[in-house]
């Protein structure tokens, strides 16, 4: 028996070491041959750089705020800007010539930047440019946004549009199988790592559905319940990242050896996982597993929900709740149908959400939660060409479930140029105001 334990705890280990690079991976549908073709041969050259970009910056949490509440009810009595303002290329007179397009990118970066950080997202919609991988890249380049690599990139391998190693535009969420997957709204970001901004364009719409969610951090804020953003703000939160469930074999176990042999595989299988992200995991014996037996869960460490932004320096909601928390994924199962876990990965990559100090949220504050978050939810249809750019920490993102064939991709940034004249002017402006 002894031995038998042993040879399962070795297994777990390498069952671990195989599937923690995926941790929090996402789902991708392969590009088709025709799709490629019109992405890339345009100018091959430029969709790749020689050397991959950096990595994703890490996470600006911004100082601790003293009055959570105080400043929630400040919030409640400004007039937030107009959430995601659409920029039409028809509407502007460019018409379909992708370098009149272009030049109207280039003469107003720092205008359209400014758009973002004001607003929280910028649509653009009707332009030629972005209808290709090179013409999107321009876009952006065009724009002065600084590239960075997938905030999961040290725990997966997220595929990429064109299937190039270095190429900076990765898939979004487009595969089949996950199309009755309804996406909650989420901030991206992968333990200690956050990217500052992303540009999200659609090259194919799906027949139905698969809309292109977003939602403004800072209304977030300033809707929820004051009693429960302020428990969740002292309190902190802590995300559950992995579920491995695999040792209901524990139980059958004589009583004296179950203990001893939980202590050898959460240290085996801790080492294996901490070895594999940049971030700390601590593991907890749980029985909540798919099939109800015994497993370990991977949390990662607290946070707070709400954090000041790195420029403008308004409060923001920033909190994944709505994405991680397994119980609303199950609600969402009742309209949508069950999710599809296709393969161990698949089981593994499964998260949920918790106070800070690991206790739960009850059913009444996640239906708060989730009734705020789908108040403030945006539904936008993509069409070809369309481009969502959108500031990370005061924008969340998500996507409804579709029908057909999905093509999505986005790019992530670690900034832009003229973000250091932003913070600037925003602190002679703060201090205007003061004096």
């Amino acid at each position: 028996m002894l031995l038998r334990s042993l040879a399962l705890i070795a297994a777990s280990a390498a069952c671990v070491s195989s599937f923690a690079p995926r941790l929090g991976a996402r789902s991708t549908i392969a590009t088709s041959s025709t799709f490629l073709a019109s992405s890339t041969t345009a100018a091959p050259s430029s969709v790749v750089d020689a050397s991959p970009p950096p990595l994703s910056p890490l996470t600006q949490w911004g100082e601790k705020i003293s009055n959570i509440r105080k400043l929630q009810q400040e919030l409640r009595q400004q007039e937030i800007p107009e959430f995601a303002p659409e920029i039409s290329a028809k509407n502007l007179g460019l018409g379909d010539d992708s370098a009149s397009q272009l030049e109207y990118v280039r003469s107003n970066a720092m205008t359209l930047k400014r758009m973002m950080q004001q607003h929280g997202a910028v649509v653009f919609r009707d332009f030629e440019l972005m209808k290709t991988q090179p013409g999107f890249q321009d876009f952006y380049k065009a724009l002065g946004m600084k590239v960075c690599l997938d905030p999961l990139h040290s725990v997966s391998a997220r595929p990429t549009v064109d299937g190039s190693k270095n190429s900076p535009v990765y898939e979004a969420v487009n595969k089949e199988s996950r199309k009755n997957f309804f996406i909650g709204m989420h901030n991206e970001f992968v333990g200690t790592r956050a990217p500052r901004a992303a540009a999200f364009v659609c090259f194919k719409p799906a027949e139905e559905g698969g809309e292109f969610l977003l939602a403004d951090g800072r209304r977030m804020f300033r809707d929820l319940d004051s009693d429960l953003v302020e428990d969740l703000y002292n309190r902190q939160i802590r995300y559950s990242v992995m579920e491995l469930p695999f040792f209901g074999w524990v139980d059958n176990l004589p009583d004296f050896m179950q203990e001893p042999v939980m202590g050898a595989v959460k240290g085996i299988v801790s080492a294996a996982i901490n070895a594999k992200v940049d971030f700390d995991v601590e593991l907890l014996w749980g029985e909540r597993g798919y099939d109800n037996t015994r497993m370990l869960q991977a949390r990662a460490p607290s946070q707070p929900p709400i954090v000041v932004h790195p420029v403008t320096g308004d409060p923001t909601w920033f909190c994944n709740v709505h994405s991680h928390s397994s119980k609303l994924r199950k609600d969402r199962e009742a309209i949508y149908g069950a999710e599809r876990f296709e393969d161990g990965a698949s089981q593994i990559n499964k998260s949920d959400m918790f106070f800070g100090d690991d206790g739960e949220l009850t059913d009444e504050q996640l239906k708060h939660l989730d009734e705020v978050t789908m108040k403030n939810v945006r539904f936008i249809k993509m069409r070809h060409g369309d481009v969502v750019l959108l500031d990370n920490y005061k924008c969340m993102h998500g996507r409804n479930v579709f029908d057909g064939t999905r093509k999505h991709g986005v790019a992530w940034f670690e900034g832009w140029e003229g973000e250091e004249e932003m913070k600037n002017e925003m602190r002679a402006t703060a201090g205007a105001i003061s004096a």
